[in-house]
Order: structure tokens, then C-alpha cells, then sequence
């Protein structure tokens, strides 16, 4: 694809777009950059882009920004549905994602991973993974760097590992990876996409321009992945926790193995393995299956993966006091992945939840509650759902505790009535962004709350 001298409008002020708008200026492009938003209310710096000559447009997006535009390249936080897409659409102006347009620039493969949870800790292991076949090796994606910047600088001869999204998926059309996988899917973004099927779609989307020379990498042990097999082109290879399978990686008594071509090559333990809990044991047999198909040797997975400790935001330990603990899952941003963490431990937790409510059915989510959590929580916009829930899970409406809009104000409580062996245990279920700009602000101020008990 050629930019040079094109007319290219960018929709969305993030890091993708930023990424976006620097690249193509730097590949000769006229570039637009746009946000509906006003620039007062964009915390980002403009002064950079205003130095490469870039237009700035914020504010109202009317037709007027479509004229003589030759490409349009969306953010993920935009929604294809926006009025200016739609007129964009009506007059055959092409729009692509921004990592698409790393996959244009792309000179190295990528391994590209979605899911609904446990994609940043399984991306981040397979970069490793990755790093001990390849000289150059890339990590990128909605991982908080544009796959584009990685892309180029990865170059030719490395290797890119890519956290993708179903935001990103959606205005993508020829995004080809070398190797992808999808770890699960359960109910999330139905807001944004509409429908639960729809949802399943961008996930989908990831792996349908490969071919025969290509790799998928599905969930045995999830039924809506293990069927999408039957819409592959490519090769299929399984993980699964739970299952044997006849080939892929899986367990064998308490070992995490990859078998192919009636090879079984053993890789750790499950003691030895560096992240703890049987959704990291699957993060891990992800990842791993992952670089074996891009071409790391079985013999030098094992010591990254006793090495790996995981990734901020994930049942990050943050510090004990009193011979409580205290975890930071504040990446736990759907009642599936808060399950996952609440299965991590035997009982006694203390869980804070609640924030951006995504409106998803709450019954399985309450019902381990019922059983593992000593006392809950509650803030932000959720917490009256939360807690009518709770209750009608039989939860006691005496353990529960609302605490409006403050960190402050539950770390303080969970401080109070908590005791060993008990835990305290930030998952919140939901969104951040009633009261923070994302998830990992959100984690950084219940860490930074902790550390400064006395």
C-alpha cells in the first residue's frame, strides 16, 4: 500500500492514533488528525504532531472533513457506526484499523492473540518466548504500544507478538497473521458491538485471511472456541487444562507438554511454572503453542516460563499487612476474568468490586462469591446492581459494604475488618472509567493507597 502524497484522515486521538498520524507523515502522507472531542479536554500533547505539520481537527466531525480523503484510519475507541464513518462508507472511501496498517508496514511475522481475558499475560510470556529464537522481537497492540511504531521498528528478521482486540478487529479486512490464537470468549463489549455474536464475528476476524501456511491456536476447553476449528483454513493446533488431546498443548499428570507429530516435549511443572492459577496454567500452554508454531524450540521454554511472574494489574501481590494480603486485579474488567481470580484462591477475601457497570448477567460471578468471599466491597456506578445481586445469591447483606466513589474509602474498610489468613483482593467486574481514565490507573491508586498504610 502506497501513501505517499495521499490524502489521509486519522479518527481518534490515542496512541494508535498518534502512532498512525507520525508514520504516514513520515511515509509522505497528508495527514489529518480528528477527534470529537475538544483538545481542552484531551489529556494528550498536541506539540509533537503540530511539529510534523500535522492537521488537527477537533470538535463536531461533519462531512466537510471527508473531502478529497483518500484513506481513513480508525481508532479502536471510535465505533464504525459513528455518522462520519457511515457518510465515509456511502462515498467508497476505504477505512482501515491502525493495525492494519502495521500490517501493511509489517516486515517480520506477527503472532496475533484476542480473547476475552488473559491476552496481555499471554502476549507479554509469548514475547519472551519469542526472544529466545529471535534477535529482534516486537510487543505491541492493545497492549499500550501501536503495533505500527513495532513494526517498524522490529523490521525485517524478528518477530511480533500482538495483543488485539475486538475494537481493533472491527474496521480490519486483511489483517494476516502468521500465527494466531483465541483464548476464550464469554459475554463483554455487548454495548459497543451490539450482540454477543457480533462479538464473536471481530473475534473471528482475526484469522480469516489465513491459509494452509498458517496457524491457529483455540481453546479445547471453551466451547465457543473449540468449534470455530470448522471455519480455519489454516492449521489448528488445541491448548487445553483439562484435556489430553492428541495433539497441542495440554497437561500430562501436573506437566505442561506440547505434542506434535507424536513427539510429546516436556516444559515445566505446574509448581515450576511462574504464574499461579489454572487460568495462567492456560496462558501459559497458549503462549507456549504459539511459539512453537513460530518456530521456538520446546527446550528453551522452560526457563521463561519458571521465570515469568506475570504482568502488573493481574493478581499483582502489592503487600501484606498484618498478616493480610493485599492483590491488585484491577485488569479484571468483566465478571469472567474476576471469576478467574476469585478461583485463584481458597476463600477468605476480601473483595473490592465494582465501577463502570457493563451490564452483563451477574449470577455465576455472585455465586462464587457466596462461596469464597468473607466480605464485599462495592464502588462506583455498579454497586447497587452488585449488590442487589449479591443478595439474591444469598449473599449476607450485612458483609456488604458500599463505599461510593472512593479507593480510598474501601481500602480503608477492607483495612478495619480484615485479619489472616484472610486476603484483600481488588477485581473489580467492571470498568474503570466512573472514576478513572482506565484500568491501570485504577490499580496504580489502590497500590499507592496500600503502600502508604502505616
Amino acid at each position: 500500500m502506497e501513501f505517499e502524497n495521499k490524502k489521509i484522515l486519522i479518527i481518534g486521538a490515542g496512541i494508535s492514533g498518534f502512532a498512525a498520524a507520525k508514520i504516514l507523515k513520515k511515509f509522505g502522507a497528508d495527514v489529518t488528525l480528528s477527534d470529537s472531542k475538544n483538545e481542552s479536554d484531551l489529556k494528550y500533547n498536541f506539540f509533537e504532531l503540530r511539529d510534523h505539520e500535522i492537521k488537527l481537527k477537533f470538535g463536531k466531525q461533519t462531512d466537510e472533513l471527508l473531502e478529497k480523503i483518500d484513506l481513513i484510519i480508525v481508532s479502536p475507541a471510535v465505533p464504525i457506526k459513528i455518522p462520519l464513518l457511515q457518510s465515509a462508507i456511502k462515498k467508497n472511501i476505504p477505512i482501515i484499523s491502525e493495525i492494519e496498517l502495521a500490517y501493511n508496514f509489517s516486515k517480520s511475522p506477527i503472532c496475533a492473540v484476542t480473547g476475552t481475558n488473559g491476552k496481555t499475560t499471554t502476549v507479554t510470556l509469548l514475547g519472551l518466548l519469542l526472544g529466545t529464537a529471535y534477535k529482534k522481537v516486537g510487543v505491541g497492540g492493545n497492549i499500550g504500544v501501536a503495533l505500527s511504531e513495532v513494526a517498524l521498528e522490529v523490521g525485517e528478521g524478528g518477530c511480533i507478538a500482538a495483543e488485539i482486540s475486538s475494537y481493533q478487529m472491527e474496521a480490519t479486512n486483511n489483517f494476516h497473521p502468521k500465527v494466531s490464537a483465541i483464548l476464550n470468549i464469554t459475554p463483554d463489549h455487548i454495548k459497543r458491538h451490539g450482540s454477543m455474536e457480533i462479538y464473536q464475528e471481530m473475534k473471528e476476524k482475526i484469522f480469516a485471511q489465513e491459509n494452509s501456511e498458517d496457524y491457529l491456536i483455540l481453546n479445547y476447553d471453551d466451547e465457543k472456541t473449540r468449534e470455530i476449528k470448522n471455519r480455519a483454513k489454516c492449521k489448528v493446533y488445541y491448548f487445553s487444562r483439562q484435556h489430553e488431546l492428541d495433539e497441542g498443548a495440554f497437561l500430562i499428570n501436573d506437566e505442561l507438554v506440547i505434542k506434535v507429530d507424536d513427539k510429546i516435549n516436556k516444559l515445566c511443572t505446574i509448581s515450576e511454572l511462574g504464574i499461579k492459577g489454572g487460568h495462567n496454567i492456560e496462558n501459559a500452554l497458549a503462549a507456549s503453542m504459539i511459539a512453537f508454531c513460530a518456530g521456538v524450540h520446546p527446550e528453551k521454554m522452560r526457563q521463561v516460563l519458571i521465570d515469568f511472574k506475570g504482568v502488573e494489574h493481574r493478581i499483582e501481590f502489592v503487600r501484606e499487612i498484618d498478616g493480610v494480603k493485599y492483590y491488585n486485579d484491577s485488569k479484571a474488567t468483566n465478571t469472567d476474568s474476576a471469576i478467574k481470580a476469585l478461583e485463584t484462591f481458597d476463600g477468605n477475601i476480601i473483595l473490592i468490586a465494582g465501577g463502570d457497570d457493563k451490564g452483563t448477567d451477574l449470577t455465576e460471578f455472585m455465586k462464587l462469591v457466596k462461596n469464597r468471599v468473607d466480605e464485599l466491597i462495592l464502588v462506583g456506578d455498579a454497586a447497587q446492581r452488585f449488590k442487589k445481586s449479591a443478595i439474591e445469591n444469598n449473599f449476607a447483606q450485612n458483609k456488604i459494604h458500599e463505599v461510593g466513589y472512593s479507593m480510598n474509602k474501601a481500602v480503608e474498610v477492607a483495612k478495619n475488618i480484615s485479619h489472616s489468613p484472610q486476603v484483600v483482593l481488588l477485581s473489580p467486574a467492571c470498568a474503570s472509567f466512573d472514576m478513572y481514565d482506565g484500568f491501570e490507573e485504577r490499580g496504580r491508586d489502590f497500590k499507592k493507597i496500600v503502600n502508604s498504610i502505616k
